[in-house]
């Protein structure tokens, strides 16, 4: 179609839904040169980062346009608001609108975004920030690009989504950088949690010509560009290997699929087939290929799981169901550690990052919290290398952790104490009575507590009402959520103030019911248990392990493997105990605890020979296939997930879902866990309704 009948489509499908993007043009004369500078532009602040529907690329091409007409103009910049370029498209804009809609803007983005590299004029992609999806593919129509060294995020991830990247993307990135590249921008790293390049990563990966400090980006980027358009610096890049290294990336990516969605996932096969047909196909086909792709990944069952995942994690998350009012919060000045262990340090690192508030660890002797403080200090020293911080910064958020023996002293005047010691009912409630007696009345005690009842650790305690569950996910920098946990006592003040300083901490957090391991370690305990009887009764590990490709993050005893044997073990005989009918403990697990084993596979990617001997021998073993472990252990998880529903653990399915997809992983294109249970028809069967 010609460009008058898409522009003009894409003008009747704009709607009020849609959060416009302008893109300001402005004249900015350089020595040697004039550049036509366009900032994308949405109005908010940068929590409510740019995103491009219909109307903001009509607004986009406005500008592209009359900065090529222009006489005066020698090239285009684009460049975003303060730290951010662009998070891709609007997708609330056009989730309504069907396939049609899809393909309009599927092709309006490739006609606004072509005309960087076809206008006759040499263009700039400024990369000042966040560039997700369409944000980082409008800078690579560029014919040049800069990173700013600090920007937090740049990435493709619309496999994660159930899409793929359909701007450009897939034909652009394996003809700039390579297939084996390409395959870990669009396929690895979104199957990965939706993993991210940093700035400077995204320079070193290829994406950028020219990276620069934050202080002065867009000065320097100008500069430089000028440069370039005044000959003095020629930019010279590797040539890509098309041959057998194109080959084995593919083969590459293919493995990859197999093995993180078990051939659930249309967008990531297609996302492989595009870089593959990338090596020999022309731009305009490669572009046509992706609107073909996007059009046919509209009518998948996996994108509606994606769009409501999308939904949970940018509006759910932010309103946390039964939070108070924000306004009962107080102020947190200071912040207490108890321990100086990995998960304490851990700890210490995301709050003085966060906050920039005094961080005090504390532990039994003076050399033990030493070495908390030094392992906060090496962490800021690697964020420092990598250029994610600046010296200043590095320097200030050292000076504000230190580390101490003394309660009185290290606590006095905290506002929020977190413990993160053995999970041991006995010593956490030592803990806290010790605490409680030199800090202040209305001094928060939070616990990192992974299963323990919230109601028993304070029940001895003269101010019960300030405790409260603060539970992480390991590793806590980069799982994002944090289950919050109202003790039987915990008071609204309190409870508003953990929510607060969750939000202030950047994670998602949920209000849970104090019930034993809460949301995903229950329902994780859940799945173990089944796998772990299954595997008792005699199917193999590796039958198990391969049952669940596409569903969990990771195969079942890979899982088990990284959280560690013994941690799992003891998640079991708590939910035992409390769930005695339901909950199993593994024989073979209890072995391999006792025999201080950390895995069942060895470093050969193999089951370790000394675990398998550990394994239950069933005299009349019962294997099943891989269809049978997988359909009766989702069985189990959906008659968990109803329970806890029933007994309030938390508001709605939403909840478990967003905790199963932010705290253990599961996937976008399955919609979390209860969207997948109802699609697959297993909710019905198990407990004779939908969640949804």
């Amino acid at each position: 179609m010609n460009d008058v009948s898409i522009f003009e489509r894409a003008q009747a499908i704009v709607s009020d839904a849609e959060r416009v993007t302008q893109a300001h043009l402005r004249t900015v004369t350089l020595p040697g040169a004039t550049i036509g500078l366009i900032t994308l532009d949405n109005g908010e602040d940068h929590t409510k980062p740019n995103t491009f529907g219909p109307a903001s690329l009509l607004a986009l091409n406005t500008a592209i346009d009359a900065a090529l007409v222009d006489d005066t103009i020698d090239a285009i910049a684009v460049t975003g608001k303060p730290f951010i370029l662009a998070a891709g498209a609007d997708l609330n804009a056009i989730q309504g609108g069907g396939p049609d809609a899809v393909r309009t803007v599927a092709e309006l983005g490739h006609a606004v975004f072509r005309k960087l590299q076809d206008g006759g004029k040499p263009s700039f992609g400024l990369v000042n920030g966040l560039a997700l999806g369409g944000g980082l593919e409008v800078a690579l129509h560029c014919t040049y690009r800069t990173v700013m060294d600090s920007a937090p995020a740049l990435g493709l991830p619309e496999v994660m989504l159930g899409l793929v990247p359909g701007w450009g993307g897939a034909w652009l990135v394996p003809n700039l950088v390579g297939a084996d590249k390409a395959v870990t921008l669009i396929v690895e790293n979104p199957l990965n949690q939706g993993r991210t390049l940093g700035g400077q990563a995204a320079y070193d990966f290829g994406l950028a010509d020219a990276v620069f400090n934050g202080a002065d980006f867009l000065e320097q980027s100008l500069l430089w560009a000028a440069s370039v358009l005044r000959g003095e610096t020629v930019v010279e890049r590797a040539e890509v290997d098309r041959g057998e290294a194109w080959d084995a990336a593919i083969e590459r990516a293919r493995g990859i699929v197999a093995a993180k969605t078990g051939g659930g996932s249309p967008a990531a096969a297609k996302a492989v087939e595009l870089i593959a047909a990338a090596r020999d196909t022309d731009r305009d086909t490669g572009f046509a290929a992706e609107d073909d792709a996007l059009e046919a990944m509209s009518q998948t069952a996996e994108l509606l799981a994606s769009l409501y995942s999308f939904d949970l994690v940018q509006k759910r998350a932010k309103r946390p169901a039964g939070a108070p009012d924000k306004s009962l919060a107080r102020p947190v000045t200071k912040v207490g550690i108890v321990g100086a262990g990995l998960m304490a340090s851990q700890l210490a690192l995301l709050f003085v990052r966060r906050l920039e508030v005094p961080v005090v660890l504390t532990d039994l002797d003076q050399e033990r919290a030493d070495k908390g403080v030094a392992y906060v200090h090496a962490e800021i020293d690697k964020l420092l290398a990598k250029g994610r911080i600046n010296q200043d910064k590095a320097n200030r958020h050292k000076a504000l952790v230190s580390g101490e023996t003394d309660k009185q002293v290290a606590f006095g005047d905290a506002d929020f104490v977190i413990e993160a010691v053995f999970e041991e009912m006995s010593v956490k409630k030592t803990v806290f009575a010790d605490v409680e007696k030199v800090v202040s009345a209305e001094c928060v005690l939070a616990t990192n507590t992974s299963s323990l009842s919230i109601t028993e650790m304070a029940a001895d305690l003269e101010h019960p009402e300030r405790v409260v569950g603060f539970h992480f996910f390991n590793p806590v920098a980069v799982m994002p959520l944090l289950e919050i946990v109202k003790g039987d006592a915990t008071d609204d003040a309190t409870l508003a103030t953990a929510f607060a300083t969750g939000k202030a901490l950047k994670k998602t957090t949920i209000l849970v019911k104090d019930s034993p391991s809460f949301i995903v370690n229950r329902l994780l305990g859940r799945f173990m248990s089944e796998v772990g009887r299954i595997v008792d009764e005699g199917t193999s590990v590796g039958v198990a392990d391969s049952a669940f490709a596409g569903i969990a993050p990771m195969p079942p005893f890979v899982l088990l493997s990284l959280v560690g044997p013994a941690i799992a073990l003891h998640n079991n005989e708590t939910l035992k105990v409390a769930f005695p009918d339901r909950f199993y403990v593994s024989p073979a697990l209890e072995r391999i605890v006792a025999a201080r084993k950390g895995a069942y596979y060895g470093p050969d990617g193999r089951l370790d020979p000394e675990v398998e001997e550990l394994l239950e021998k069933p005299s009349s073993p019962v294997v099943l296939t891989a269809e049978e472990v997988r359909d009766r252990t989702l069985s189990g998880l959906a008659e968990e997930a109803r329970l806890m529903l029933d007994e309030g653990v938390v508001a709605a399915p939403q909840d478990i879902d967003l905790a199963m997809i932010t705290g253990a992983g599961f996937s976008f294109w399955n919609g979390g866990l209860t969207f997948m249970l109802d699609v697959a028809g297993i909710s019905e069967k198990a407990t004779g309704k939908r969640f949804h």
